[in-house]
C-alpha cells in the first residue's frame, strides 16, 4: 500500500537522526520515505548520503576514507586475470549449500561493505531500500523489484561457510581484466602493482578481447556480482535478461558512469545497460538511516521469489 504522509527532512545532515516536517512525501510498505520524483525519469536523488557527505566521494574526510583506499589498493593489485579464471572455476560449481533466496536475504544481516564510503548498515537493510524506491518508481517492473532485492546477494562470499573470502574478492567496484585497467577506474593508480598491469598480452586497450565481442565474453574482476549472476543463472531464474545484466555488472561503475570499455558492448548489452544505468540511481542513492520494516515487506517479496526462483537453489 502507498499512502502519503508528511515528509521527513534531515535536521542534521551528518547525523540523519532527527527530522523536521515538510509534506509531499511516498511511504512504501516497509516505513522508507522515498523523495517523490521532479521529472519523468524517476527517483530524485538526494545530494549527501547517510556521513553527510557527497555520495561515492573517495576522497571526503571520514572514518571510513583510509579503510575504503586501503580496500582498492588490496583490489587492484590482487585482482589478476588468472585470479578470476580460477574463482569461477571453483565457485561455478555451486555446492557450499542449498537455501532459499529469503534465508540468503536474512544472511546478509552479518555482512558490512568495507568498500563502501556511503554506508555501514546491514547489508539486508540497502536490499530493501533500493527496492522499495523502485518499486514506487516502476510498480508495474516487478522483476525490477526482486532484481534490486537480490543485486548484492553474492556477498555472502565474506561469510565462513562460503570460503570467507576477503573483502577485495567480493566487494567493491569492478573493472575488465585482460585488458587494460581504463583511468576510469577508482584509484587507478594502484593498478602499477598489479601483476597483469605491465603484461604485453593484458595491457594494451581490448587486450585479448575484440571490439564488440559482448561483455559475457569479457572476465570481469571476481566478487559478488559475478556469482550471484552464476548463482541465479545455473538454478534456472525467469527474470529477463536485463535482470541478470543488471546483477552481473551493477559495480561496473567505469562502464555504466564513465563510459569506459564501451567497445566491448554488443546490440543487446546497449539495451540493457540503459536498465542498468536507472537502476543504479536506486542502488546508490536510496542508501539511508532510516530503515526498512522488514516484516511489513517480506510477503511482497516471497510472492516475486517464488515467480521468479526455485524454492531452493544450489549455491
Amino acid at each position: 500500500m502507498t499512502i502519503l504522509i508528511e515528509k521527513p527532512q534531515l535536521e542534521s545532515q551528518a547525523e540523519c537522526q532527527e527530522y523536521v516536517v515538510e509534506p509531499n512525501e511516498l511511504v512504501l510498505d516497509g516505513g522508507f520515505p522515498v523523495p517523490k520524483s521532479s521529472s519523468d525519469d524517476g527517483f530524485l536523488a538526494p545530494e549527501i548520503n547517510s556521513f553527510g557527505h557527497s555520495f561515492r566521494d573517495y576522497n571526503a574526510e571520514s572514518e571510513r576514507k583510509k579503510s575504503v583506499e586501503e580496500f582498492y589498493k588490496q583490489q587492484h593489485i590482487n585482482q589478476t586475470y588468472d585470479f578470476v579464471q580460477k574463482m569461477r572455476k571453483e565457485y561455478s560449481k555451486l555446492n557450499r549449500m542449498e537455501m532459499s533466496i529469503w534465508e540468503c536475504c536474512e544472511l546478509l544481516n552479518e555482512v558490512v561493505d568495507d568498500s563502501d564510503p556511503d554506508l555501514d548498515e546491514p547489508q539486508i537493510q540497502h536490499l530493501l531500500q533500493s527496492a522499495e524506491a523502485i518499486r514506487k518508481d516502476y510498480p508495474d517492473e516487478d522483476w525490477l523489484h526482486l532484481t534490486a532485492l537480490i543485486h548484492d546477494l553474492g556477498k555472502v562470499l565474506l561469510l565462513p561457510k562460503f570460503g570467507g573470502l576477503p573483502q577485495w574478492a567480493v566487494v567493491g567496484d569492478t573493472f575488465p581484466v585482460g585488458c587494460a585497467f581504463d583511468e576510469a577506474n577508482i584509484h587507478h593508480k594502484f593498478f602499477k602493482e598489479n601483476p597483469d598491469y605491465n603484461n604485453p598480452a593484458y595491457n594494451t586497450k581490448n587486450g585479448i578481447y575484440t571490439h564488440g565481442c559482448g561483455l559475457n565474453n569479457v572476465m570481469i574482476s571476481w566478487g559478488h556480482d559475478d556469482y550471484m549472476y552464476l548463482v541465479a543463472k545455473e538454478n534456472g531464474t525467469t527474470l529477463p535478461s536485463a535482470g541478470l545484466f543488471i546483477i552481473r555488472y551493477h559495480s561496473l561503475y567505469p562502464l555504466h558512469k564513465e563510459e569506459a570499455y564501451m567497445q566491448f558492448l554488443n546490440d543487446e548489452d546497449k539495451e540493457n545497460l540503459k536498465w542498468l544505468r536507472i537502476f543504479n540511481k536506486y542502488d546508490l542513492y536510496s542508501k539511508s538511516k532510516v530503515l526498512i520494516d522488514v516484516e511489513k515487506v517480506k510477503p511482497y517479496y516471497l510472492s516475486l521469489i517464488e515467480k521468479y526462483f526455485p524454492a531452493k537453489l544450489k549455491w
